[in-house]
């Protein structure tokens, strides 16, 4: 669950499972390891259901393919799998994919609604915008830890675990609050307890990413629907009332300059556009985002009103990008819209934004 933006359409279906009567509706299928060059990587999860669609496909090509089946017997059989892939096993199944890198995953399948409830301790994180981590206890001595993966999930203000042993528990506790991740979200590694040995996963949990978007012509409303589909938590400001068409899923409101930081959640995981086409209006919002902790800051028009924009403000800031977007000839709103929203990304993920046969960096951040 390294991706934000992938755990609600997987936590709305594993909410809609019927989990009562002791059979396994579904299983969770979770990247533990990799090495070299993957589809994706530690951490990442998809729910394979019985009866129904795949949720958050990790490659859709061949190994994907093996781990359904796989996920469908563990289904069948009631008990949880752990299978690499890679040079010791399964190496036909990664030399088809062309990556050329080996990974280990994890299937569980769930049976009892307690299987579940790690989802929604961090769900009640992201409600309230908390970062967080989760530990997975997902195997011992090699073998996958039955009959379920034991989790704690971890913030500053509160802890949620279903770790059995206490000494195991409070160890795990201390390993996620001293050490950090690197700058990676998800990494695996063995911890000794009791005489045991466990193979854990930590994970860092991260509030949902969120873009508002201020104004109310046809590009704000573009960009709004765009960053829908992308998972982010999306808010369409007016700085009047509007006749607008409610959209499901985007929280519209009307907010002034001075209003919206009681309004809205303006955190570091927030990316704002201002989009009003009316210069006054423009610089009035952008002068109270600047004391905001928000990641992004856009703001829409021509080179020669960007440069009005900036003799007007009182200060710079660097996280103000006018023209916002990146330059790749967009004209339609639409295209503005991709535009704008692969530069928030971009600078999100510390990337410059540009081609991939021009950069050495690695694909995945």
């Amino acid at each position: 669950m390294n991706v934000t933006q992938e755990f609600e359409p997987l936590y709305r279906a594993a909410r809609a499972l019927d989990l009562r009567d002791g059979t396994s509706p579904a299983a969770l299928v979770t990247i533990t390891r990799t090495r070299g060059s993957t589809f994706r990587r530690a951490g990442a999860s998809m729910l394979v259901q019985r009866d129904g669609p795949l949720v958050c496909e990790l490659s859709g090509g061949c190994p994907q393919r093996d781990i359904v089946l796989r996920a469908q017997q563990a289904m069948e059989n009631g008990q949880p799998a752990l299978v690499a892939y890679g040079r010791e096993s399964n190496f036909d199944v990664m030399l088809e994919t062309g990556c050329g890198g080996e990974l280990e995953v994890l299937i569980e399948p769930w049976h009892q609604p307690d299987d579940v409830h790690f989802l929604d301790a961090i769900a009640q994180l992201r409600e309230r915008r908390l970062p967080g981590a989760m530990a997975s206890v997902f195997a011992s001595h090699g073998d996958p830890l039955p009959p379920r993966t034991q989790r704690l999930v971890h913030s500053e203000q509160t802890v949620w675990s279903n770790i059995g042993h206490a000494a195991l528990s409070a160890q795990i506790l201390a390993e996620l609050t001293t050490s950090t991740m690197d700058g990676t979200a998800a990494i695996a590694r063995p911890v000794e307890s009791s005489g045991q040995r466990y193979d854990i996963l930590l994970e860092s949990l991260r509030p949902p990413l969120a873009l508002v978007v201020i104004g109310d012509g046809i590009g704000a409303e573009a960009l709004a629907l765009l960053s829908l589909q992308l998972g982010w938590h999306t808010t369409l400001v007016n700085h009047h009332e509007s006749t607008r068409e409610r959209i499901d899923g985007i929280r519209q409101l009307t907010a002034s300059p001075r209003s919206l930081v009681s309004r809205v959640t303006l955190d570091s995981m927030t990316s704002v556009v201002v989009m009003t086409h009316r210069l006054e209006h423009d610089l009035a919002y952008l002068g109270e985002l600047f004391d905001t902790p928000v990641a992004y800051i856009g703001a829409i028009g021509s080179r020669q009103r960007a440069e009005q924009m900036r003799a007007s403000l009182p200060r710079l800031d660097p996280r103000l990008h006018a023209p916002a977007g990146l330059d790749v000839g967009s004209e339609t709103p639409e295209e503005i819209a991709l535009a704008i929203a692969a530069e928030i990304l971009a600078t999100r993920n510390g990337r410059s934004g540009g081609s991939l046969v021009h950069s050495q960096a690695p694909i995945h951040p």
